[in-house]
């Protein structure tokens, strides 16, 4: 009798650290490689050795180049992995971007906690190098959407589109006749940027996210609260800072700032983008046009209307720049990036407002901010909270509950199992029960390195 063991390393109890190893009968598979974020017994995590051994594993396949489905492989490659990274070719842009940017602020932060004395570790390492990145780049080969690859005579894979970024999809592996669905992280159904997500026909087994199985995304007037607080910078002369990630929501919200400039809702305030790895993504959209709505004319009209910086020292000039402004700046969770230089220098002043958009994972500065932190820790030292913090919680690119129990509905049989994972505790609880009700299917939630085996 064949079988699949399925290893769930990650994303299991947890929304991050996405990994999950399939040991068959002909090749051995593992769908993403993130790395553990938020808690710090989460992140320790990421300095264990993988709980099977790299060199067995023989093909990566990735969803979308997010770092908590992507930012692993360094380490992968470092432990003896040598087959190939396989994603679609927009995937692999943002992977490389993604593990470049990460790499350089490892080696950065190691340096900085070496230097102030700071960490425990003597000496601090980077998480991984620039060079270890580059490794993994090497191994990198790009997939056509839509069309069935072969990885061994009885496995083939299908990677189908998923909205949430650009190049994310969706993962059908066929096994010895059997459908595993990989759902990845599943976009919006109204997204500025990109098509609504495709939907699975058939899954035997289905591995889907639950980051809001517990939510409906509100309807908030996005614009509206936008322009009340760029009214507000101007009256008080203070700053708008919007923590964003780089890939797709950096894109959006440039996209809503230019069409309310566009409309008169605001006036021409200056606007900075201060993400290195943001500017890059943008040239992403510009080859990559199939992979989303908007046309070459908007995308470069948008682009003419920011100050996009490039180097740290213009980053120093944008903070003693006296004007009200808006920064945009990496990374939208707060774990790094060159927004927390702007914090540093700048969350002390009543007349600075955060604007927090989209999901804030456990223990990091964003959620401790959302939740009401009287002072952030950043890189060893506390700064006090004066400015205001906001929220906008509808800009998330992930499905809500009802998106996601929408993803599920053409789905033609009855799956033999649900595996719900990329979610803490209460949303993957809500969505257990909401799934019984709605389609009586067989639910599990796995528990972080549990083994599962199904027999073909």
């Amino acid at each position: 009798m064949k079988s699949v063991k399925i290893h769930f390393l990650g994303a299991a109890g947890t929304v991050t650290g996405s990994k999950f190893f399939l040991e068959t009968p002909e090749v051995n598979i593992l769908v993403d490689c993130g790395m553990f974020q938020g808690l710090k017994e989460l992140r320790q995590l990421n300095w264990k050795p993988l709980a099977v051994d790299a060199a067995n594993i023989d093909v990566v396949l990735l969803t979308h180049g997010h770092l908590d489905h992507s930012g692993y492989l360094p380490k992968l490659v470092k432990e003896g992995f040598r087959g190939n990274i396989i994603g679609t070719a927009p995937t692999l842009d943002i992977t490389k971007i993604i593990l470049l940017d990460s790499a350089k602020i490892h080696e950065e932060e190691a340096e900085i906690a070496n230097k102030e004395g700071y960490s425990k570790h003597r000496p601090a390492l980077p998480f991984y190098t620039i060079k270890e990145a580059e490794r993994a780049i090497n191994l990198f080969r790009s997939a056509d959407k839509d069309q069935w690859h072969t990885l061994s005579e009885h496995i083939k894979c299908k990677f189908r589109y998923n909205g949430h970024i650009i190049g994310a999809t969706f993962i059908e592996l066929e096994i010895f006749g059997k459908m595993f669905v990989f759902s990845g992280d599943i976009g919006r159904l109204q997204d500025n940027l990109l098509d609504p997500p495709e939907r699975p026909r058939w899954a035997d087994y289905l591995f889907i996210e639950t980051t809001y199985g517990d939510q409906l995304h509100p309807d908030e007037e996005v614009e509206e609260l936008i322009v009340t607080l760029v009214k507000k910078a101007i009256v008080n002369r203070g700053n708008l800072i919007i923590p964003s990630f780089a890939v797709e929501r950096l894109q959006s919200l440039m996209y809503t700032i230019w069409l309310l400039y566009k409309k008169n809702k605001i006036p021409n305030i200056p606007v900075f983008i201060d993400s290195p790895m943001g500017s890059n993504v943008l040239d992403v959209f510009e080859r990559f046009p199939d992979w989303h709505t908007l046309s070459m004319k908007e995308y470069h009209a948008m682009c003419n209307h920011f100050n996009i910086i490039s180097s740290y020292a213009d980053t120093w000039k944008t903070i003693d720049d006296p004007r009200p402004k808006i920064v945009i700046a990496g990374s939208g969770m707060l774990t790094g990036g060159r927004v927390l230089t702007y914090l540093k220098q700048l969350i002390d002043e009543p007349s600075t407002t955060v604007l927090l958009v989209g999901y804030q994972a456990e223990g990091t500065r964003g959620r401790k901010l959302l939740e009401g932190a009287r002072e952030l820790k950043i890189y060893g030292k506390y700064y006090p909270v004066a400015a205001k913090v906001e929220h906008l919680e509808s800009l998330s690119a992930h499905a809500d509950q009802q998106e996601l129990l929408n993803w599920m509905k053409d789905i033609r049989n009855i799956p033999e199992m649900l595996y719900l994972i990329h979610g803490e505790s209460a949303a993957l609880d809500t969505f257990q029960e909401k799934i019984k009700q709605v389609y009586g299917w067989h639910t599990h939630i796995p528990r972080l390195e549990e083994v599962q085996e199904i027999l073909l």
